[in-house]
């Protein structure tokens, strides 16, 4: 490469093309308004040649600003410049997340917001053609229905001899619909987790169990409070409705995995039918219960116990084939403890089903976002070269005591895979290296009995996983395809952060 030759005096001309030269970097890489206004560069007559990083190429949006990583998320791309520092080199800097895209307009935002609550994530791929027009009519039938029920409502209400007034009815009526309209609101709203009863149904089914309690909860504390009734049986009613959108979301999937043929339908219609048949049962045993008139607190607690206790034991029976998060974990802490993948059996009695999917505290994020996982531009580039034959990234952050495995835009179901052993493994790797068999928190704090790693033994650790997960990841698929899981289909539930290649 020729030495950089720059002029003393520059003519105009060349303060000129210099300025454009800028100005067109910056509208390639749409960096906002407040980059625009950072120091001018000296003007020089040759742009220094780029060196390949792996993920982008380096590239210098001027002077003192130096392009690290792209990302997308949820179709919006994020730059991360970094400050050159005066260094030229830009590793120590702190980063920017800057937008590369203009905002979308209000009504485009809304729009997005409705889609996220009526349609599948990846509408239309992700359904067949006769979704849509299935939808319309199931909607236009929805319609019908809850306006017949107003009406309906208040006569019944009417007839059972509520009032003799005219206005009381209707009044009573008009309390009831908005109770149910509270319920209808609550699942609508709780129907957003969407592919989490995909990836979380065991979770999630328990978890519907508890506020289904939750809501009979607040049904019988209105007895104590009757001025009240509107608001607490508006609550108890959200729960319960939120409670049965995931028993509804879940209860296909764990029909399927009875299933040995083509005869869902018939397991559902029976298994419909025996939740039927035990609930008049209960239904009976409670009406004569009821008529020794015994003390309904100590009554509701018995019943909530059994239920409880029913429910749980009922979401640890269901065998799975395929690997959530909770499963994987179970799955790969046998496998680097013991060098076997547990069966079926095993896995899914070992899964801990109260890892409810919102719970943020975990020690391993997938799929996370850039400027989550790097502190600066240096612990970036450091490990960049390490995978760059490989679909993501993994790497561990000391302030925050996470794990994070990024996934860049070409990685595929088998690459996600990897990218959870190969988060799990490092995570073996740094709890050995502090002496513990348990992760170490980020509440636990770092004092000067546990410093934190540097960037230069925390790229140690991460090129050593890289080597045991090169020898041992096949291993693993090999081992856990002979105990029956499904290795082609993972469950994992990563983020919906992608690293860019770009050029």
């Amino acid at each position: 490469m020729p030495p950089m030759k720059l002029k003393q005096s520059p003519s105009p001309q060349t303060l000129a093309a210099s300025q454009d030269a800028r100005l067109l970097a910056r509208e390639t890489l749409r960096i906002s308004a407040n980059l625009a206004s950072a120091p001018a560069a000296p003007a020089v007559t040759s742009a220094p040649e780029a060196r390949n990083v792996g993920i982008v190429d380096e590239q210098f949006v001027d002077a003192s600003l130096r392009l690290i990583c792209c990302e997308e998320v949820n179709g919006r791309r994020w730059n991360y410049v970094v400050d050159n520092g005066g260094n030229g080199r830009g590793s120590s800097g702190s980063l920017r997340a800057v937008c590369g895209q203009t905002p979308q307009a209000p009504v485009d935002e809304l729009m997005s917001f409705i889609r996220s609550y009526v349609v599948p994530e990846g509408f239309p791929d992700s359904v067949t053609p006769s979704y849509v027009p299935y939808m319309s009519w199931r909607a236009l039938k929805h319609f019908f229905g809850g306006a017949m029920g107003v009406f309906t409502t208040q006569t019944l209400l009417n007839s059972v001899g509520v009032s003799r007034s005219q206005s009381a009815p209707g009044a009573v009526a008009i309390n009831w619909i908005l109770k149910d309209g509270a319920g209808r609101v609550g699942k609508m709203l709780f129907a957003r987790q969407g592919k989490k009863f995909d990836y979380d149904l065991k979770q999630l089914r328990l978890a519907g169990d508890l506020i289904m309690e939750l809501g009979a909860g607040v049904e019988l504390a209105t007895a104590a409070v009757p001025h009240l009734f509107l608001p607490m049986a508006c609550a108890a009613n959200v729960a319960k409705n939120v409670a049965a959108v995931t028993s509804t979301s879940t209860r296909t999937p764990i029909y399927k995995a009875f299933a040995k043929g083509e005869n869902i339908g018939d397991v559902t219609a029976k298994g419909e039918c025996v939740g039927n048949i035990a609930d008049l049962l209960g239904t009976g045993l409670s009406i004569m219960i009821s008529k020794r008139n015994p003390s309904l607190v100590t009554t509701f607690a018995l019943l909530s116990c059994g239920y409880v206790l029913s429910s749980y034991q009922e979401v640890k029976s269901v065998v799975l084939h395929t690997l959530n998060r909770a499963r994987f974990a179970v799955a790969i802490d046998s496998f680097l403890k013991t060098g076997r993948v547990p069966t079926l059996q095993e896995g899914n009695m070992k899964e801990n089903v109260f890892c409810f999917p919102w719970l943020q505290d975990k020690p391993i994020v997938l799929g996370s976002r850039f400027k989550d996982a790097f502190q600066d531009a240096g612990s970036y580039l450091s490990i960049e070269p390490l995978f760059q034959k490989e679909r993501y990234l993994v790497t561990y952050n000391p302030s925050k005591g996470k794990v994070y495995a990024l996934l860049k835009d070409q990685a595929k179901s088998d690459d996600i895979l990897k990218a959870a052993f190969h988060a799990h493994m490092l995570l073996h790797f740094i709890a050995s290296s502090n002496g513990s068999e348990t992760f170490p928190r980020k509440q636990q704090g770092y004092d000067s009995s546990n410093p934190m790693p540097s960037t230069a033994d925390l790229a140690a650790h991460i090129a050593e996983s890289c080597k045991m997960v090169s020898t041992s990841y096949g291993l693993f698929k090999s081992k856990a395809a002979e105990q029956g899981w499904t290795m082609s289909e993972s469950l994992l539930n990563p983020g919906r952060a992608r690293l860019v290649l770009t050029g």
